[in-house]
């Protein structure tokens, strides 16, 4: 039983730049206890997958998220 690989999510929707202050983009991709979603599970390139926890980091530093959700 053979899976379409999935689209990246940046690339289809033509994102450049993850921002850490787009709070709804973010969420989508965070689970359900705040955690950020694994590349194979959300199918986000390896390379916006860096840049997008980078910015959930910074907005956890800043505030914007939570750390854990409960």
């Amino acid at each position: 039983m053979a899976f379409a690989k999935k689209q990246c999510y940046f690339t289809q929707n033509n994102i450049k730049h993850v921002d850490y202050k787009d709070l709804e983009l973010l969420k989508k991709f965070l689970g359900p206890q705040g955690n950020i979603m694994a590349r194979k599970r959300s199918g986000v390139s390896s390379k916006y997958q860096r840049k997008l926890a980078e910015a959930v980091k910074r907005a956890r530093y800043m505030g914007l998220l939570p750390y854990i959700a409960r």
